[in-house]
């Protein structure tokens, strides 16, 4: 592998105008690409298996005309101030726009509000249910827009009009966030390099990534359904990783340069060294999101593969166009204007780094330290023990959104769990007397504490299987509404057995808790699987039994304090207006998820850059101690510079209106800043100086079966020295003299 590198490494800083002629090719086809095409984004949930998903099948076989599977909106009419809603002017201008709304583009069904009882008691506020034929994902332009021009009509004739339901197209994401992210890597750079050019180069790379992978992805959209997060995480993680890969191998760059050798090598050899750590640092990474696809919900798939493709992009350009653009740079990159004195006698060796302070302290003081990290993130974690899961619904959105206003609308003429209707469905096929049956059900649904209003049944054409339409008194998110439905189908059994029929709940509202109790369940699956596979490439790596589990063990702490920070603001609203938290809600059920598998890539990131320089210095004969110090030496300065950067572009996506966002962007910043300056630069070398020799301990027929990859170039280095050798003159020989 480094071996390869190193070739390439050369090949492109000695082909340079080819490789960056090759990139602009490529970029500029699939920005053409991507501006062709009109693929959309959903955010609709199903999941095969469970109760939910079974009765929107079976509805779809006996209530076709009720589009049990299609997208819906809900169009939330309300009266100007001391006005009615049932007064002859507005009620007439409500049945118009009905009337436009039953006639739009792929609607299969709308309610009437004033024949359907869908009006507050006090006639302010009303509302009307749009189905369609078609999932959100199948929608046209013309469907989204006729909602739009419906709300601008009403608007205009002096009615509030709101639109909400998975049906209204989302408003595109504050891009605030990637702006605040690219400002502090450019800051951070700078200090780290003390160089406009050296600080410039990884930025071009990564943007050059980001949009390559973005629009990637674009073009993916025309093919498939992806999630509407899928762009918005790609990107999130894209920009941070391919920053952090470059600043790597930059780093070392300028680190061979300063050993004495010409640009051109010294390119070879940063992509010798360096650029293995890349390689397997972003096939963590890449493991880590792939693995969400096992999970089985399309959503994350499409997430999480979208992301890896953004984190291989990344990858690619670092091991390609970074060193043809080094070519350019040439000795120019070694011109530090901006550097400090101190800076500069650090790097001439006449001062000690920071990082060669830090691992010295911890290394003195490995158990103290240990003790002290591991209680902190333990008391951290604390708040995850309350935890609690749901799925996003439009009280999520941003403040002033048209959902949002939907939401709190309806809430206040009808109460919060309109929001989020029950639809329960009687399955009497089997039962002697389905009529019976489901008023047996309506009657047992409407006598519990939680239920505000039940519908009476509706058959189908055979007249056994029935729709009965249930209203929590609570919201959709609620656990009161959760708890309903567990009621609910907990009584099936007993219908079954009076009446000898079934009783399934689905809806939005259902569909959610359902997916959110699979997404908890998968939690330790897909953990096992993620963590077992990347367990097997840090072995490979570091051929090493200790590393790999105290990586992972690390990373078990550090995802779980973070999960305890997450649920104290979003959950708890501890320092909720400083982190822009509009009000507290249970934890979106894809954060855990999607936090244990960005954050172990990353995680794994931070450990194999780490760690590799100290076993490069170990396999290289130093001590185990000193081997640790000489990785803080050359690493540390150059991994704090990635979490910073990688903490400001997460930190960022809190300037984001959307709850989902705003959360995961909180997530990602506290588990990089826990991981890598907790676990990696104080857990994981305090562990190692306890053990000390052990820590690369490896059991002789494991050593001899496993292959070499050789991240740390030892095999590399055999094969230059034997090149210098062969270049020295051969010495001269003494002429005997006779």
């Amino acid at each position: 592998m480094a071996t390869f590198l190193y070739r390439l490494g050369r090949l492109a800083f000695r082909r340079r105008r080819l490789f960056l002629m090759a990139w602009i090719i490529v970029l500029a086809a699939v920005g053409i690409g991507a501006g062709s095409v009109s693929g959309t984004t959903t955010d609709d949930f199903t999941l095969p298996g469970t109760q939910s998903q079974k009765a929107i099948d079976l509805l779809g076989k006996e209530f076709p005309q009720a589009s049990a599977g299609g997208a819906t909106a809900r169009v939330v009419f309300e009266a100007p101030k001391g006005q009615k809603l049932t007064d002859a002017a507005n009620k007439s201008e409500v049945g118009t726009l009905i009337g436009e709304l039953k006639t739009a583009p792929q609607v299969a069904s709308v309610s009437e509000p004033f024949s359907s009882g869908l009006v507050s008691k006090d006639g302010t506020i009303a509302y009307t249910q749009v189905t369609y034929k078609v999932p959100k994902a199948d929608l046209t332009d013309a469907a989204s827009g006729a909602l739009d021009k419906v709300a601008d009509k009403g608007e205009k004739a002096g009615l509030s009009v709101s639109l909400g339901g998975n049906a209204v197209q989302e408003k595109s994401s504050n891009k605030a966030a990637e702006l605040v992210g690219l400002v502090v890597a450019a800051v951070v750079l700078v200090i780290t390099f003390g160089s406009m050019l050296a600080a410039g180069l990884p930025l071009l790379t990564a943007i050059a990534g980001v949009v390559g992978a973005v629009c990637g992805i674009t073009i993916a959209t025309e093919f498939v359904s992806m999630s509407s997060a899928s762009t918005t995480l790609a990107l999130m993680l894209g920009l941070a990783v391919a920053i952090d890969y470059a600043l790597f191998i930059v780093s070392r760059y300028r680190g061979e340069i300063r050993e004495g050798h010409d640009p051109e090598e010294a390119a070879g050899r940063a992509l010798g060294t360096a650029g293995s750590a890349v390689v397997f640092a972003g096939l963590t990474v890449i493991i880590a999101l792939a693995g969400l696809s096992v999970i089985g919900i399309k959503m994350l798939t499409t997430m999480g593969l979208a992301a890896a493709f953004a984190v291989a992009v990344a990858v690619v350009i670092a091991l390609t166009l970074l060193p043809a653009i080094l070519g350019f740079a040439g000795m120019r990159i070694m011109k530090g204007k901006l550097t400090t004195k101190r800076h500069r006698a650090e790097e001439r060796g006449e001062r000690e780094t920071m990082g060669t302070r830090w691992g010295r302290f911890v290394t003195r003081n490995p158990a103290k330290m240990l003790v002290v990290s591991v209680l902190g993130l333990g008391v951290l974690a604390l708040p995850a023990t309350d935890l609690q899961l749901t799925m996003p619904d439009d009280s999520m959105n941003a403040p002033g959104s048209t959902q949002r206003i939907a939401y709190d609308t309806l809430s206040k003429g009808f109460g919060p769990g309109f929001n989020g209707p029950l639809t329960v469905v009687v399955d009497a096929r089997s039962s002697h007397d389905p009529k019976a049956a489901a008023e047996d059900a309506r009657t047992l649904i409407g006598k519990l504490d939680d239920v505000a209003t039940v519908s009476p049944a509706n058959f189908n054409q055979a007249g056994d299987v029935a729709l009965i339409a249930a209203i929590p008194k609570s919201s959709p998110s609620s656990e009161a509404t959760k708890d309903l439905v567990t009621t609910i189908r907990d009584h099936s059994a007993e219908l079954k057995k009076d009446t000898g029929a079934d009783l399934m709940v689905t809806g939005t509202t259902a569909v959610n808790i359902d997916v959110s109790q699979k997404l908890g369940d998968a939690m330790i699956p897909y953990l096992a699987i993620v963590v077992g596979l990347a367990l097997l490439l840090l072995l490979l790596v570091f051929r090493s039994i200790l590393v790999p589990l105290k990586a992972a063990l690390g990373f078990l702490l550090s995802v779980v304090a973070t999960l305890g920070v997450v649920v104290a603001v979003f959950q708890w609203g501890w320092l909720k207006d400083i982190f822009g938290v509009d009000q507290t809600a249970p934890i979106i059920s894809m954060l855990p998820i999607l936090l244990i598998g960005v954050v172990f890539g990353l995680a794994m990131d931070y450990e194999v850059f780490l760690v590799t320089r100290m076993r490069e210095e170990y396999v290289h004969g130093a001590e185990p101690t000193p081997a640790i110090v000489s990785g803080f030496t050359h690493n540390a300065r150059v991994v704090s510079a990635a979490a910073v950067i990688m903490i400001s572009v997460f930190a960022g996506f809190l300037l984001d209106d959307v709850a989902l966002i705003k959360s995961i962007g909180l997530g990602l910043a506290t588990a990089v800043l826990l991981d890598a300056f907790v676990v990696r630069m104080t857990i994981v070398p305090a562990v190692m100086a306890l053990v000390g020799r052990k820590t690369w301990a490896l059991p002789k027929w494991l050593d001899r079966v496993m292959p070499s990859v050789d991240v740390e170039g030892e095999k590399l280095r055999h094969v230059l020295e034997a090149r210098e050798v062969s270049k020295e003159p051969a010495p001269a020989t003494a002429t005997r003299q006779g």
